[in-house]
């Protein structure tokens, strides 16, 4: 996934946060409206949205003259795909995995359990008796 630059993000920002999902979209003007202080032309926020809409991040619709957007993606869903793709950039996943997880709070490590739980109907996990601690995951910090 092609990460944002500063005004793409601004304008993913706008779709994000003022066009519920359910929503028709927003028109060129509305997003350029949207963007205080930027003082952005038009033509400007216009080209953006339609290079977004090349790259996926948006999806358009026709309104007469004028084309409506609205995010792709979720904002979460963007971000998800992001740390999928950091994931991907070489070394060991599992190892890259392990060091996230002991860097969140205790809060984000629990919501990560729920989910992971969620997803696997139960929760898997490999003890080792002699030390208390799960051998999985010690394996992938050692790789």
């Amino acid at each position: 996934m092609t990460r944002l630059g500063d005004l793409e993000r601004a304008v993913m920002d706008v779709l994000w946060d003022s066009v519920p999902a359910t929503s028709d979209g927003v028109t060129v003007r509305e997003v350029a409206d949207a963007l205080d202080g930027r003082e952005l032309a038009y033509t400007t926020v216009m080209t953006v949205l339609d290079r977004l809409a090349g790259k996926g991040m948006v999806q358009r619709q026709r309104e007469g003259r004028a084309w409506r957007y609205r995010a792709a993606a979720s904002r979460e869903a963007h971000i998800a795909q992001l740390m999928l793709d950091a994931l991907d950039l070489g070394g060991s996943r599992d190892a890259a995995l392990v060091r996230f997880a002991r860097s969140v709070t205790g809060t984000e490590a629990d919501v990560l359990r729920a989910a992971l739980g969620a997803q696997a109907g139960l929760t898997d996990r490999i003890d080792d008796p002699r030390a208390g601690r799960n051998r999985a995951a010690d394996e992938a910090t050692d790789r």
